[in-house]
């Protein structure tokens, strides 16, 4: 194949992105650049000087693009960077919507405006990135023509998360490791581990990250005095993970929105049971009680119910495990999918050019 050249808009610190991006360099053999706002989204003003920041991002971006003659450019947000790329005139354009919806926070002042700015993405765009079945919902309610919709994970790559199962442990290993932000509902998490621990459960609890809530979740672990059994890690290397979960038999998991999240499929295949929220992102991939087990947004006492059920029959656990590394190898493996989905931007930049 020919060497190509992409812009990649959005944030490149993120997993995803990073995911993304390596598929396409490894399975495409494209050389890819970048562009992304440079105000962090931390705070009220921060987000303020974002929003001025945005409205001159069109012509920086149209600056790089005259430098660096990209053939095709990408983003991820339908609602921010992927407006962005529409506006580019560059083509072909592929975008990828990150959650259930990008029309978030629901009750966001500006949501008319977003309604209008990811209706143009969606129009501009050549493909459009559905990483998982519950994405294509508020896609078909945006009356999007799903002939442009490719849904499929980009997945993880199995030779590094491997099926160690943890079948010696004699007590409740877990591990969580979603951002701590208020979403993620951790405080949830130790309350549920609290009430484990009053009934005289014994558990040990890994946390995985960094997030505004760190001190805060260190805190109520000392107040339930359960800190003893809690490990904070802090941000770590994606390298250490791995073993993490293999030396977890729990993952846990309470947002209370999802769209596609790729440490499930790691926690699925390094044999870590999941329990998880009952919301659309994680039914597309866990039946209750079947392969892991779905628990109400913020239900700290089926949490805890759920984990003793889970823990107390082990046999169901051993079978969902196996189960689940077989999805994850059929339907979300890091070399097969990144290979297909660099095979259509190939296509996608052929059929441009001779266009």
């Amino acid at each position: 194949m020919e060497k190509r050249k992409i812009l990649f808009l959005g944030e490149t610190y993120r997993a995803d992105a990073i995911t993304w991006m390596n598929g396409l360099k490894e399975f495409g053999d494209f050389e890819i650049i970048t562009w992304e706002l440079k105000t962090p989204n931390t705070s009220f003003f921060s987000r303020l000087f974002r929003i001025f920041e945005f409205t001159t991002a069109h012509f920086q971006i149209r600056k790089r693009i005259k430098k660096e003659h990209p053939d095709m450019i990408i983003a991820e947000r339908t609602t921010s960077y992927g407006f962005l790329a529409a506006l580019s005139g560059v083509k072909p354009v592929a975008i990828a919507q990150q959650g259930r919806t990008d029309l978030w926070p629901e009750n966001s002042i500006l949501l008319p405006l977003k309604i209008i700015i990811q209706n143009y993405a969606f129009k501009k765009a050549d493909l459009i990135h559905a990483w998982g079945p519950v994405m294509t919902i508020s896609m078909r309610n945006a009356n999007v023509n799903m002939q442009k919709v490719l849904v499929m994970p980009k997945g993880i790559d199995l030779q590094q998360f491997e099926n160690k199962q943890n079948t010696q442990s004699d007590k409740i290993t877990a591990i969580v490791t979603r951002s701590l932000m208020p979403e993620y509902r951790h405080d949830i998490i130790l309350k549920a581990f609290d009430i484990l621990n009053q009934k005289g459960i014994d558990f040990k609890l890994t946390i995985v990250g960094n997030g505004k809530l760190l001190p805060a979740l260190k805190e109520l672990a000392t107040n339930l005095k359960i800190d003893d059994k809690i490990n904070f890690t802090g941000r770590i290397p994606n390298t250490e993970l791995p073993e993490l979960l293999q030396q977890s038999n729990f993952y846990i998991s309470m947002p209370i929105t999802e769209g596609v999240s790729a440490s499930l499929f790691e926690a699925m295949a390094s044999n870590c049971y999941p329990v998880v929220t009952d919301i659309p992102g994680n039914q597309s991939w866990i039946t209750h009680r079947e392969n892991g087990q779905l628990i109400p947004i913020d239900n700290t006492k089926m949490l805890a119910e759920e984990l003793l059920w889970a823990f107390e029959n082990k046999a169901h656990r051993n079978v969902a495990v196996q189960k689940n590394r077989k999805f994850v190898e059929e339907n979300a493996d890091y070399k097969l999918n990144m290979k297909i989905i660099a095979e259509k931007y190939h296509q996608l930049i052929n059929t441009s050019k001779t266009n």
